[in-house]
């Protein structure tokens, strides 16, 4: 369940209370190396890959390391893991992840999973919304209900990897609507805006970060959101429970590595992310792209982690889905 707006100033006291406590501990620490490589399985223009890209700059002079993102990509995130799992635990690779690896690794059962893995922190939790061009003629949940209704195998819903959490959503919100479409999938959040903008697409699925540009030039148009509440820059996109969709998204972005990190390097990412996430322009950014911080330390998103994986077990029973196809 996303964290409504009314508990974000707890978040962002308990980040500061944290970075306070842990900033000279920081300042003690030399990271173990020079180059930290960040994996995302995300194409270029990806939600996980702006955000990475964009954290980066923040990262690199709260923890004393020079940063780079590299796109890998395939398998749905399965030759991402498969890098991070086979990297050194020097602290020198990591995975930007999301829970697209999670129900990678229970759909496919690939050679390296989410238990090949290591948790390090969790960063934000990512308001996952509907979006469309600007001439499309929906404008709500409502309106796509009926389009498709009355129009039943026509509607073309666009989305990620058909591991992701939003192909997830997307197939929940047809089977809970009871709608005839055809789910488009996509390597990249990139890939899927293009194809909304050309016609080729209905809608698409995904993370305000990916279109942020778009969305400011007029070209795209947000028409509803699966989150608790309605996001404060939106304010006129209805909730999908407003409109009798009872679902809520729950997406994280965060950071896993190699399985035994030394203490160290854990404590290191805890420090530079709190610091991070307090940096005013960093705060700009991440508000600007409704990315809500959800800080967790290494101990907690392991816990957190845990039971991702049971209620993605869950999720896959209820919905007799047994691949990723």
């Amino acid at each position: 369940m996303f964290v409504r707006a009314s508990k974000l100033a707890i978040i962002a006291s308990a980040v500061a209370g944290l970075a306070v406590a842990s900033a000279a501990h920081a300042q003690d620490i030399k990271y173990p190396v020079d180059t930290v490589t960040l994996v995302t399985h995300s194409s270029p223009g990806g939600g996980t890959d702006v955000y990475l890209r964009e954290m980066v700059k923040f990262l690199a002079p709260a923890m004393g390391a020079e940063f780079a993102v590299e796109n890998v990509r395939g398998g749905s995130g399965a030759k991402a893991i498969a890098k991070v799992a086979n990297s050194p635990a020097d602290g020198s690779v990591f995975y930007g992840s999301t829970p697209s690896y999670i129900n990678m690794s229970l759909l496919s059962k690939p050679e390296f999973g989410h238990d090949s893995v290591e948790p390090v922190v969790r960063v934000f939790l990512d308001p996952q919304v509907i979006y469309v061009r600007k001439d499309s003629p929906l404008k709500s949940f409502t309106d796509i209900v009926a389009s498709a209704k009355a129009n039943p195998g026509t509607q073309k819903w666009g989305t990620g990897t058909p591991a992701s959490l939003e192909r997830q959503a997307l197939e929940e919100f047809k089977t809970k609507a009871g709608v005839d479409v055809t789910i488009v999938t996509h390597d990249g959040g990139g890939d899927m805006m293009i194809n909304v903008l050309n016609g080729s697409l209905d809608l698409g699925i995904g993370e305000i970060q990916e279109f942020r540009g778009q969305l400011d030039a007029g070209e795209i148009r947000v028409i509803g959101v699966f989150t608790d509440e309605r996001l404060p820059d939106f304010p006129d996109a209805k909730t999908a429970k407003e409109e009798g969709i009872d679902m809520v998204v729950k997406k994280f972005r965060g950071i896993v590595g190699p399985k035994g990190l030394p203490p160290e390097v854990i404590q290191a990412w805890e420090a530079g992310v709190t610091k991070a996430l307090l940096d005013p322009e960093f705060q700009k950014w991440y508000k600007n792209a409704s990315l809500i911080p959800a800080f967790m330390t290494h101990e907690e998103f392991t816990t957190f982690m845990a039971s991702v994986v049971r209620e993605q077990e869950a999720f896959f029973k209820e919905y007799n889905i047994t691949s990723a196809d």
